[in-house]
């Protein structure tokens, strides 16, 4: 590996008297792809942005020691921070369908009470305090917009549409575009798009209508977290009948397709959108073998344990060179909202998974996946990806 060294613009800087900038030297160093050399100096100026990586002997002094490993600020790709008041409120292992039951009774109507808003104001401070710098988050209504808007923390917020009875496709769309075009208005500086909640709350009509109105941009969509999902769409079987029975949805107008719930939904989508699937527990070799284009593979493992007691396919994932990135999900189905735990439970269920590979998923393949690599996930000339520690008992927190 070629060192690093002090050469900017082609002609040698001098660390040696630049006391605005801040150096920092630690056990290890991972740059958003890859573990540096050990005597790695990280180099931020004035304006928190990354100036060099070079070596130590020519960083000059007044270097920063941290213990551990410095890596860039974690890209959350999956959240809901609309649910935070929900915490410890929902049974661990109900099986999806109980759970969604459970957040659709429970996650309230109408304006945020301030129990609601205190919630999320402490879901946020965890997520940045232990090193998320970058979200994308699930929206269904406007409570947090106040929030975001005085968040250090980068929020995408894919806008979640739902509506599995066909007639009523259009007049849900509608309604979603309208606090859509509040977001672009009240939270003018980040990203915002329309996104399908999951195959089993969206109508083929409504499908339809989504791919035409999100053409080009980023989008998300909860995939096979629950096998009644494949067998709703195979022989239209299942539990995900009984959800619907319980809550009055007709479902007269699906027709189960005969495959898996991945070959029914994906094609929908051909006007460019980057998709970023969430979950996929019980995705298959042949769902990923039938991809049309590229799909970005989200794993919140700690939701999927705590909901389903099942382990995300990394494996899989792996080996088709699927693209990779991590979530939290949300309080309803998490324990926390940190990444770091998410990292220490994949090492810890799949041993054989390294770190620098799991650190890769949080940091440059997240912010690839929000398109924000101009700015966060790695640690390049330029960029101000945030600065996190990682410490020897498991720990992060932000610099």
């Amino acid at each position: 590996m070629q060192r690093p060294n002090a050469v900017s613009g082609g002609k040698f800087t001098c660390y040696q008297s630049m006391k605005l900038y801040r150096k920092y030297k630690a056990n290890k160093i991972f740059n958003g792809r890859e573990f540096l050399p050990a005597d790695t100096v990280l180099i931020i100026n004035e304006n928190g942005a990354v100036d060099n990586l070079v070596a130590a002997a020519d960083a000059g002094d007044d270097i920063r020691l941290v213990e551990g490993t410095l890596c860039p600020g974690f890209v959350n790709a999956h959240c809901h921070i609309e649910l935070s008041h929900l915490k410890g409120q929902i049974p661990e292992h109900t099986g999806l369908v109980n759970f969604v039951q459970h957040v659709m009774k429970s996650r309230g109507e109408g304006a945020a009470t301030e129990m609601m808003m205190a919630a999320m104001e402490q879901a946020a401070a965890e997520l940045h305090r232990s090193g998320t710098v970058a979200v994308g988050d699930i929206c269904n209504t406007a409570h947090a917009v106040r929030l975001k808007q005085q968040s250090p923390i980068y929020w995408h917020n894919f806008i979640e549409v739902s509506g599995f009875v066909a007639g009523a496709a259009a007049k849900r769309l509608e309604a979603m575009q309208l606090l859509l075009d509040l977001f672009k208005t009240e939270h003018a500086l980040q990203q915002s798009s329309l996104s399908p909640h999951a195959p089993y709350s969206v109508s083929a009509k409504l499908f339809q209508l989504l791919n035409d109105v999100t053409a080009g941009q980023i989008i998300s969509i909860h995939n096979q977290e629950a096998a009644a999902e494949n067998e709703l769409y195979r022989d239209k079987s299942g539990a995900f009948l009984s959800l619907f029975e319980n809550f009055g949805i007709p479902i007269d107008s699906f027709t189960a397709t005969g495959t898996s719930s991945f070959q029914s939904w994906r094609p929908y989508f051909n006007q460019g959108q980057r998709i970023i699937a969430v979950h996929n527990t019980f995705i298959s070799e042949e769902d990923l073998k039938e991809q049309l284009q590229p799909v970005v593979f989200c794993i919140c493992i700690n939701a999927n344990l705590y909901i389903e007691n099942k382990l995300p396919p990394l494996d899989m994932l792996m080996q088709h060179d699927c693209d990779i990135v991590l979530g939290t999900d949300s309080y309803a189905s998490n324990r926390q909202l940190n990444m770091m735990e998410e990292i220490n439970s994949i090492l810890h269920h799949f041993p054989h998974i390294g770190l620098e590979e799991v650190l890769g998923w949080a940091t440059l393949n997240g912010a690839r996946a929000l398109g924000i690599e101009e700015k966060f996930g790695s640690f390049d000339k330029g960029k101000a990806p945030g600065l996190v520690q990682l410490t020897s008992d498991g720990k992060s927190r932000l610099l």
